[in-house]
């Protein structure tokens, strides 16, 4: 194994974004088969004929054991053929793939593929060992330098695994992968590995997968990953996590964790069987565990029953738990029949969704771009609402895309939310003032925000979720000011602050915010927890007067508990300097900004700076750091390992 180089020459995330925008060429549009308000052309066929799902539509496949393995292969590689490719990265293109119960390949003749942009891949069994392949479910390096060799994957975002079983096993004569792949490790390299080398917003949930995976592509060169999320999985062999900047690891049992040696930046285990020790000393060596986690709620999943019926599962709510909640059996939860579900497509009204919605129907969201001229309004308590292959919304008016008003027992997952070309407040809303239900809390799982990136014009909204759900749980959501991809820049993808938490007692874990113009976090809600944090402050603010958050103040903090807050507990959480598109030197009072009293404490909190002029004066409230281009003027973290 080649030595990981983190010098700054070549760990600089920003020089591969930047490349990024250069080479989004755009890519033709892919959309589900029934009636919308986008703009999108219709889908001419399935990429999977004899596997689409009538009622979901041609963007969604649903393969069988009996299928001949050939024409799953041939489907898949046609999926990744158009997802994979960094083109990909912002069209309106989206696929579900499901494989119902039964073995899929053999170690003799293995199944092997990659995934891509919005592409969700799961089984369709109760439980995780109901679906078993046989073979490889990879994710590689893709952001390649003409001419060198170095391939990145900073920006492989937006896929999924989850609810199968994966022996991993290679062929033994390296595949053709579709599409081809860069492997600056030589001929055959990559066969060597599970590779799942993927950044923010690509899950791995509810799986079994027996061997290793590498998070960190190392069949490439000068490979890094910003990544990411793993839940309530069992994994027989190490993470390898390698350059990988920072890690959540959520109840789940693992054989080992390797790395740098053990992560890089940021790595937290919350009630992991098998995590590594606890220690917070620097490069290398960031290593946050809790024992169990405080409160957790798994995703809500699509399964086939005994006959072959769809439904999907709500699993219930735990408390103080390690390790993968179906270890003993399916879990406590509720059974829900496919009937329930209203089942939208791009072309389905709004107003035909909130009928549904208001009449006491659950919704499924099938793939593509959704562009919403008003709020889709949940309105009911204990609603599920689920996107299918990383469903988009865009508010078309200034509106939100989804308000949810009831406080108690509803679940949103797997969907991602775009700025509009006017602007929004608030894009997604939970919740309302009061004291919600600690039996019964709201869940906002694998929501993904962006501003900017995908829309071609400038787009605006200030705030991208407001949490006002007492009680309730987020898990794994990552809000992105874009730095790379369509009309970027300070006055044209303007958004003030990525989550705003009012509600007491909120659960958060895995919460990635990024280069927000303003607090990044706003957190005001009594007796809150976060399990993970990860930030870039913005990279482009073009004067220090443009980015104060008073006359007194420099900057804006990464994370701000408000004055009034009491209690919190705030675990594995770091903030990054990248000041690379200003020529301004920028200074930020503090990463982290909380009210100085016992109560509200801090474990295992850093910054790093990584470019540009300037940077941090303290770490949290004037203790720590600074964290510069003068002190410590390298890429490496400046810890506070507890506050006060």
């Amino acid at each position: 194994m080649a030595v990981i180089d983190i010098s700054p020459a070549r760990k600089l995330r920003w020089v591969i974004r930047l490349l990024a925008a250069a080479a989004m060429a755009g890519a033709f549009t892919l959309a589900p088969t029934a009636g919308s308000a986008s703009a999108a052309p219709l889908s001419p066929s399935s990429p999977c004929p004899g596997a689409s799902a009538t009622v979901f539509g041609p963007n969604v496949c649903v393969f069988t054991p009996s299928m001949p393995q050939t024409a799953i292969q041939a489907a898949l590689n046609a999926i990744a053929s158009q997802q994979v490719p960094l083109g990909s990265q912002f069209t309106s293109q989206r696929y579900a793939v499901f494989f119902e119960p039964g073995t899929y390949g053999s170690k003799s003749d293995p199944l092997t593929f990659q995934v891509g942009y919005y592409t969700q891949v799961a089984g369709l069994g109760l439980m995780p060992q109901d679906t078993v392949i046989n073979g490889a479910i990879d994710v590689f390096a893709n952001l390649c330098t003409a001419g060198t060799g170095d391939c990145n994957s900073d920006v492989n975002f937006w896929r999924s695994l989850s609810n199968l079983t994966l022996n991993v096993d290679h062929p033994s004569t390296p595949p053709d992968f579709v599409p081809p792949i860069v492997d600056p490790g030589g001929a055959g390299c990559a066969n060597a590995e599970e590779s799942w080398s993927a950044s923010q917003a690509a899950p791995i949930r509810r799986a079994i997968i027996n061997g290793s995976v590498v998070f960190q592509d190392f069949c490439a060169s000068n490979d890094f990953a910003s990544g990411g999320f793993i839940a309530d999985s069992q994994v027989s062999g190490d993470l390898d996590f390698f350059g990988n900047q920072q890690y959540l690891v959520r109840n789940s049992s693992i054989g080992g964790a390797a790395g740098c040696p053990q992560g890089l930046w940021n790595m937290v285990y919350s009630g992991v069987t098998g995590a590594p020790a606890p220690v917070f000393t620097g490069q290398c060596e960031q290593d946050t565990v809790l024992a169990a986690s405080p409160v957790t709620e798994g995703e809500p999943f699509l399964y086939a029953d005994s006959s072959g019926n769809l439904r999907v599962f709500v699993p219930a709510v735990q408390r103080s738990s390690s390790g993968p909640s179906w270890a003993s059996g399916p879990g406590a939860g509720t059974s829900m029949p496919l009937s329930r579900f209203f089942v939208a497509t791009p072309r389905t009204p709004v107003a035909a969704i909130n009928s549904a919605l208001a009449s006491g129907r659950d919704l499924i969201l099938t793939p593509g771009v959704y562009d919403l001229a008003q709020p889709i309004r949940v309105t009911r308590p204990d609603t599920v609402v689920l996107g299918q292959g990383f469903a988009t919304l865009v508010p078309q008016h200034g509106n939100a895309a989804m308000e949810v008003l009831p406080d108690r027992g509803v679940k949103l997952s797997g969907m991602i939310i775009d700025a509009g070309a006017q602007r929004s407040p608030v894009l997604l809303s939970v919740g309302t003032p009061g004291p919600g239900a600690a039996s019964d809390p709201d869940l906002i799982q694998d929501m993904y925000f962006r501003i900017g990136g995908a829309e071609t014009t400038p787009v605006n909204a200030t705030v991208s979720l407001l949490d006002n759900a007492s009680n309730s749980i987020i898990d794994n959501v990552w809000a992105w000011r874009a730095d790379h991809g369509n009309a970027v820049g300070w006055t044209s993808n303007q958004a003030d602050t990525g989550v705003v938490v009012t509600g007491d007692n909120v659960t958060a874990y895995g919460l990635a915010v990024e280069h927000y113009q303003k607090q990044e976090v706003i957190w005001s809600g009594q007796g809150g927890t976060d399990v993970f944090y990860q930030n870039e402050l913005p990279y482009d603010p073009p004067s220090q007067t443009a980015w104060m958050a008073s006359p007194t103040q420099d900057g804006f903090p990464a994370f701000l508990v408000s004055p009034g807050v009491r209690t919190f507990q705030g675990y594995g959480m770091g903030s990054y300097v990248v000041f690379i598109q200003t020529p301004a030197t920028l200074q930020d009072a503090e990463a982290f900004q909380a009210p100085d009293t016992p109560g509200v404490q801090f474990h295992d909190v850093f910054g790093v700076w990584i470019a540009g002029s300037g940077g941090f004066n303290s770490v949290i409230n004037g203790t720590g750091g600074p964290v510069n281009s003068v002190n410590p003027g390298k890429v490496q973290p400046v810890d506070v390992i507890a506050y006060p």
